[in-house]
């Protein structure tokens, strides 16, 4: 009885989880370059003296969907979107380097280079700050450049560029900001081969029908295990009720 009880509790669990991810997608579906996260079940089982029959049910978590997400062109200088797979690299507060797809930057107080977020973007010779200037553009291959309003108008300043890296997918982890790391820590070399889209923003690649249909199927698994539960009690019930009627 209780290996059924262990099967349907722990499968109620990670079936809150899962519907816990598939609420964290719904709610980026509008999120430019947000890459949606996928969650599978497992059966593991339980080791131990009088356990070798007992099993449990965990949710495994198989990472992030790295399929690209529509490219929407917007006009905006400062809006990039990266052509197929890569990312772009932003420095965190504690010096560390992530990556993600929000290509939406912008130009802080401080002239320097970020994402909506306020994430800093990283560049060759560190983080990208940008003059006083007119205009700013981005060019194909990441390289940020301005054209000052003094004392030549039409004079282009090279300022940095941006680093864009493309490490394999099974080493990136995704955060809980929402930002992928490599596996262990580390840095990506920069890649040549990433190339940007100006004036475009890559959109949310949660496909809203699919996972308003998972979380449909989850609602129903959920009330499945818990009938699950009911029915182990009502058999330990009766299986009671049984033994006293026997004394």
């Amino acid at each position: 009885m209780d290996r059924l009880i262990y099967t349907a509790m722990t499968g109620a669990l990670h079936t809150l989880n899962q519907q816990a991810t598939v609420a964290q997608n719904l709610s980026n579906a509008s999120t430019t370059g947000y890459r949606a996260e996928t969650n599978t079940f497992r059966a593991v089982p339980i080791f131990g003296d009088g356990l070798p029959t007992r099993a449990f049910v965990v949710d495994s978590t198989t990472g992030a969907d790295f399929t690209p997400g529509a490219v929407q062109q917007t006009g905006r200088d400062l809006d990039v979107a990266v052509q197929g797979s890569g990312w772009i690299t932003v420095q965190l507060e504690n010096g560390e380097e992530a990556y993600t797809r929000q290509g939406n930057l912008q130009i802080s107080s401080n002239g320097v280079l970020q994402t909506q977020s306020g994430l800093n973007v990283k560049g060759d010779a560190g983080l990208i700050t940008a003059p006083p200037v007119n205009r700013i553009s981005i060019a194909k291959d990441g390289t940020v450049s301005a054209v000052p309003t003094t004392p030549l108008p039409n004079t282009v300043i090279i300022i940095d560029r941006i680093k864009l890296v493309n490490p394999p997918e099974d080493q990136l982890v995704k955060g809980a900001d929402g930002l992928f790391r490599l596996q262990g820590g580390g840095e990506a070399n920069a890649d040549a081969r990433v190339h940007l889209t100006a004036g475009a923003l890559e959109e949310s690649n949660v496909n809203l029908v699919h996972e308003m249909v998972s979380m449909i199927a989850l609602a129903r698994q959920f009330d499945m295990q818990m009938k699950v539960l009911e029915s182990a009690e009502q058999n330990a019930q009766q299986a009671s009720e049984i033994m006293v009627m026997r004394a």
